[in-house]
C-alpha cells in the first residue's frame, strides 16, 4: 500500500498532530506500506507567519523509513493582515488556501496538482491549517483515490455557545473539507458529537481515539530530579507540560496557584514547554518565582523525568483535542485536573480519574489543585483510576492498527465501481448544503 500524509509540520518539530503522524506513518513503513509525508519546512510553529522564526531546509529525506518531503514558505511582514481580507471571499476552496494562519508552501499545492506518483490513499491533517488539508485532497482527486481526514478539532468551553476556539475550528471552509472527505477520524465523544451535529454521516466518521506507550514516558528517577528541582522528598509537586502559553491554559495555572498559596496551601508548580509570547508577557510581571520552576522543551528523558518527580498534573487547556500528556500523567499513575473544555471533557471522567473543572474558571481551578495537594488519597485513587483505562483503553497497537483497516477498506472498496466521495469543488460556491 502506498500512503500519502499531509502535515503542517513534523519531527523535529514538537506538536501534538506532529508527533501522531510520524507515530504513524513509521508504524505504517514499518508494516511494509510505502510512505510519503508532505509537509513544510517549519520547525517553530511561528514560522508558519514569522520570518525570525526557525525553520528546516527543504527537500526530500528518508526518515526512519518514510519519505519526508519538506516545502519552503512563503512569509513576508504583516502576511496575516494581508491575508485576512483574502481570505472572506466566498469560495470555499480559496478560503481554505488563504486562511490567515496558514503555511503557505506554493511547490506542495503545484506538486500536488500534477498527480504523478501512484499513491492509494491520501491523508491530511490538521485544523485550523487547511492549506496542507486542501493540497491532500487535491493530490487525492486528481489520483482518484480515497481522502482522509485528521482534523483534530478544538471545540473550546462547551458551555459557551460563542466560543471563539470553536468557531475558528468550524468555519464553512474548514467543514468543506470534511465533507470532501471519505473518512474523518475523530478522537472523542465530543468531537463525533459535534461534526454528526454539523452533518457529516455517521458512515463517515471513524471514532478512534489516541493512545500511550508507558516505555516512553515511564520510567523516569523521582529522587534524582526532585532534587535537581531542589524539592524535598515530601513536597507536592503539579506538573504543566505544553506549549507555555493563555490558550494551554499556563496562564490560568500560575494564577491558581497563586490564589491557593495565598490561602496557605503548600506545593511547587514546575512548567515544562516551549514558552509562547502571550506566557512570557504575563510570566514577565509574575510574583511567586520562588514556588515556580520552568524547564523548558524536556528530552525523552527528562520528560519520563517530569512525569516521574511529579504527584499531579494540571491542563487547564482551552485548545486541546485530545490531551495525550494526560494519558502520559495516567500512565504513572499521576491524577489529572483539567478544563471541561474540547476534547478532554471527553477523556477524563470527573472524579472517577480526575477532575474537570469549567472552562476559565480559575477560583475552581483553585479549589482543585487544593484537593490534590491535601489529599494523598484522592491523588493514588485517581491515578490509579487512570493508569488502568489506559492500558484497557489507549493502547497504540490498537489505535494504529485502526487506521490501517480503514486504508485497506477504502483502497479495496474504491475498486469497486462508482465514486468514494465528492470533491471539495461541489462546496466551493457555498451553495450546496453537506446535509
Amino acid at each position: 500500500m502506498r500512503v500519502a500524509h499531509f502535515v503542517q509540520r513534523y519531527p523535529p518539530a514538537l506538536g501534538g498532530s506532529e508527533a501522531y503522524f510520524a507515530r504513524l506513518s513509521r508504524c505504517l513503513a514499518a508494516g511494509g506500506a510505502a510512505v510519503t509525508v508532505l509537509t513544510t519546512t517549519a520547525l517553530d510553529l511561528e514560522a508558519f507567519w514569522r520570518l525570525s522564526a526557525r525553520t528546516l531546509p527543504s527537500g526530500s529525506s528518508c526518515e526512519d523509513g518514510v519519505q519526508v518531503c519538506r516545502y519552503g514558505l512563503i512569509r513576508w511582514p504583516g502576511r496575516r493582515y494581508f491575508l485576512k481580507p483574502l481570505s472572506l471571499v466566498p469560495h470555499r476552496l480559496w478560503q481554505c488556501l488563504t486562511l490567515p494562519c496558514n503555511p503557505i508552501a506554493p511547490r506542495m499545492w503545484i506538486d500536488a496538482g500534477r498527480g504523478n506518483q501512484p499513491f492509494d490513499v491520501v491523508h491530511a491533517t490538521a485544523f485550523p491549517y487547511a492549506f496542507p488539508i486542501a493540497c491532500g485532497l487535491r493530490l487525492a482527486r486528481r489520483l482518484g483515490v480515497p481522502f482522509c481526514v485528521t482534523p483534530f478539532l478544538h471545540l473550546g468551553d462547551p458551555d459557551d455557545p460563542h466560543d471563539r476556539t470553536r468557531a475558528q475550528y468550524t468555519t464553512p471552509a474548514l467543514l468543506s473539507l470534511l465533507y470532501a472527505a471519505d473518512r474523518v477520524f475523530v478522537q472523542t465523544e465530543p468531537e463525533y458529537a459535534a461534526l454528526r451535529g454539523r452533518g457529516l454521516p455517521e458512515a463517515k466518521l471513524v471514532r478512534q481515539g489516541l493512545g500511550v506507550d508507558p516505555a516512553e514516558c515511564t520510567g523516569g528517577d523521582r529522587w534524582t530530579v526532585r532534587q535537581n528541582w531542589g524539592i524535598a522528598p515530601d513536597e507536592i509537586v503539579i506538573g504543566h507540560l505544553a506549549n507555555l502559553s493563555v490558550e494551554k491554559g499556563s496562564v490560568d495555572l500560575l494564577q491558581a496557584a497563586t490564589q491557593a498559596w495565598a490561602k496557605g496551601a503548600v506545593f511547587k508548580l514546575i512548567l515544562a514547554g516551549p514558552e509562547m509570547p502571550n506566557f512570557r508577557r504575563f510570566a514577565k510581571h509574575f510574583q511567586q518565582r520562588d514556588s515556580v520552576r520552568c524547564l523548558g522543551v524536556l528530552t525523552d528523558k527528562q520528560k519520563r523525568d517530569f512525569f516521574a518527580g511529579i504527584d499531579g498534573f494540571a491542563l487547564p487547556s482551552r485548545s486541546d483535542s485530545f490531551g495525550l500528556v494526560l494519558l502520559e500523567a495516567w500512565a504513572n499513575g499521576v491524577p489529572n485536573v483539567a478544563y471541561r473544555a474540547g476534547g478532554v471533557a471527553g477523556v477524563i471522567r470527573h472524579e472517577e480519574d480526575g477532575l474537570l473543572v469549567r472552562c476559565g474558571d480559575v477560583a475552581t481551578l483553585r479549589a482543585a489543585l487544593e484537593r490534590l495537594v491535601q489529599d494523598e488519597g484522592l491523588r493514588r485513587r485517581l491515578g490509579q483510576q487512570g493508569r488502568q483505562r489506559t492500558e484497557r483503553e489507549y493502547r497504540w497497537d490498537d489505535k494504529l492498527a485502526l487506521v490501517r483497516d480503514v486504508y485497506e477498506q477504502l483502497v479495496s472498496e474504491k475498486k469497486k465501481p462508482g465514486p468514494l466521495g465528492t470533491g471539495l469543488e461541489q462546496y466551493a460556491d457555498g451553495l450546496t448544503s453537506p446535509r
